[in-house]
C-alpha cells in the first residue's frame, strides 16, 4: 500500500469503534494501538468500559452510549435502557464525523443490529467494518436457526470488510455465508495486555484463594457454558485422583445467562465423584484487579471446549506466561503448540487426564521460568497489537481512499 495513503489515514481519518459495551481487553487493546498510530478514534462504550485506561488513550473520544449493563436489573429496566441506547446510537451515527464504523460486537438484539442497523448505516453512506470473533456463535451454543443464519448473511454481505482471527474462520465465512473472499482479512487475536501485573508470587496467590501453597493446580477461567466442556475437565480430575495424581482445579467465572441448569449438573457431578476438596469454586464475575491472582495460582490453564473457533482465554494465559492445555477443536492448535502447551481429544476425560499428567512431566512445568519467558515472547511476537493494527489500518486506508458511496446490495468487489 502506498505510504501516502497510510499517512493520509493517520492524519485525516476518524474511526468509530462500536464496542457493544463489552470485551474490555480487546476494545482497549485495539483502541490503544490505533491511537498510537495517530488514528482518530471515537469509542462507543458503556459503564463497564468507562475506566481510567480508556480515558488515558491520547486523542480518543469516549462516548458512553450504552450506560449501565448490569444483569441484576428487572426486565422492564433492561428494555428501557436498550431503547435508550438505540436512540442514542441512531442519533450519533446520523451526525458522526467518522465515515468508518468498526463493529467489534453487536448488542444482544443481534438480529436487529445485523439487519435494520446495517441498512441504516449504509443508507447514511458509512463504510462498515466488522470483527467477527465468532462466525456463528449461535451454532456453537446450539441456538442456530433460519433467522439467525439469514441475519448473519445480511450483515456479512453489507459489510465493506470483515476481520476474522483464523484461516478456518475465513473459509467458513466464505462457504457458509457467501462473504466475498477479498473482503475478509485474517488478523491475529491481540494479546490481552490490559490486566494488572504485579510481583505477586504463586504461593501468595494460592493463599488468597484459600488453597494449599504446595501441590498441583490448573485453572478453568471464564464464563461457564455447555460449549466449554467443563464436565469433561471435572471427570478428568476424578480420573487423575483415582490414579493418585491429585490435581486441584480452580473454576473461576460466572455462569453464562441461560446455562444455570448446565452448571447445576456440573455441581452435582463434583459431589457424585467425591472431588469437592479438589475443585475450588469461584463462581462469579472476576474483576480485573483479581485476575492475576487466579492465573498465578495455577500451573496451567485448561480449555476443554467442545466447539469453538477461537477464544480469548489462551491469550490471557500467554500474557502471564502460563501454558495452555486445550482440546483440539476449531483453530486452537494454531496457537497451542509444543512451545506453549499441549492438545488433547475433545469430549474425552481419559485423554484429558493423560495430557494433564504429561504436562506435569514436561519441561513446560519442570522449567517454569524458562517456559514463561518463552511463552510471553512468542505471544508478543505473533499476537502483537501492532500487527493487528497494521492490517486494520490498511483496510481503513483503502476504504478512505475509495470515495464512492457504498451500495446496500451492490456488487462492488473492493475491500
Amino acid at each position: 500500500m502506498p505510504s501516502s495513503r497510510v499517512n493520509s489515514l493517520r492524519m485525516d481519518t476518524r474511526v468509530a469503534l462500536l464496542t457493544g459495551g463489552t470485551d474490555k481487553p480487546y476494545a482497549l487493546g485495539l483502541a490503544s494501538a490505533l491511537a498510537a498510530q495517530r488514528v482518530q478514534v471515537e469509542f462507543i462504550g458503556s459503564n463497564e468500559l468507562d475506566c481510567p485506561q480508556v480515558r488515558a488513550i491520547p486523542g480518543l473520544v469516549f462516548l458512553n452510549l450504552r450506560g449501565d449493563q448490569r444483569e441484576e436489573v428487572p426486565f422492564a429496566g433492561k428494555l428501557v435502557r436498550v431503547l435508550v441506547y438505540y436512540g442514542r446510537l441512531v442519533r450519533y451515527v446520523a451526525t458522526a464525523k467518522p465515515m468508518i464504523l468498526h463493529i467489534l460486537w453487536n448488542s444482544r438484539f443481534e438480529v436487529f443490529d445485523r439487519t435494520v442497523l446495517m441498512v441504516y448505516y449504509r443508507l447514511l453512506g458509512k463504510r462498515v467494518v466488522l470483527t467477527a470473533h465468532n462466525v456463528n456463535g449461535a451454532a456453537r451454543d446450539d441456538k442456530d436457526g433460519w433467522a439467525n443464519r439469514l441475519s448473519l448473511r445480511i450483515q456479512y454481505r453489507l459489510c465493506d470488510h470483515v476481520f476474522v482471527h483464523t484461516d478456518a474462520m475465513k473459509r467458513e465465512l466464505v462457504a457458509a455465508f457467501g462473504a466475498r473472499e477479498q473482503r475478509v482479512t485474517v488478523i491475529p487475536f491481540g494479546i490481552n495486555d490490559t490486566m494488572p501485573h504485579s510481583e505477586l508470587k504463586p504461593a501468595a496467590a494460592r493463599q488468597r484463594l484459600g488453597m494449599a501453597v504446595n501441590g498441583r493446580a490448573v485453572l478453568f477461567f471464564g464464563q461457564i457454558a455447555p460449549y466449554k466442556g467443563l464436565e469433561y475437565l471435572i471427570a478428568a480430575v476424578a480420573v487423575l485422583a483415582k490414579t493418585g495424581e491429585d490435581v486441584r482445579l480452580i473454576v473461576a467465572g460466572r455462569v453464562k445467562r441461560g446455562s444455570e441448569r448446565y452448571w447445576g449438573s456440573i455441581r452435582r457431578s463434583i459431589t457424585d465423584l467425591g472431588i469437592e476438596d479438589l475443585v475450588v469454586q469461584k463462581i462469579r464475575f472476576i474483576p480485573d484487579d483479581e485476575v492475576e491472582t487466579y492465573f498465578k495460582a495455577a500451573d496451567a490453564v485448561v480449555i476443554p471446549y467442545v466447539d469453538i473457533f477461537q477464544s480469548g482465554v489462551p491469550f490471557l494465559a500467554f500474557s502471564f506466561g502460563l501454558p495452555v492445555i486445550a482440546t483440539d477443536v476449531g483453530s486452537l492448535r494454531e496457537d497451542v503448540t509444543s512451545e506453549t502447551g499441549l492438545l488433547c481429544k475433545p469430549k474425552d476425560p481419559a485423554d484429558l487426564a493423560r495430557v494433564i499428567a504429561a504436562f506435569y512431566r514436561s519441561a513446560l512445568h519442570r522449567e517454569p521460568d524458562r517456559a514463561q519467558e518463552r511463552i510471553r515472547g512468542l505471544a508478543a511476537e505473533r499476537h502483537s497489537w501492532e500487527t493487528v493494527v497494521d492490517r486494520t489500518r490498511a483496510v481503513y486506508a483503502s476504504l478512505a481512499a475509495d470515495g464512492r458511496s457504498p451500495h446496500i446490495f451492490g456488487s462492488r468487489t473492493g475491500p
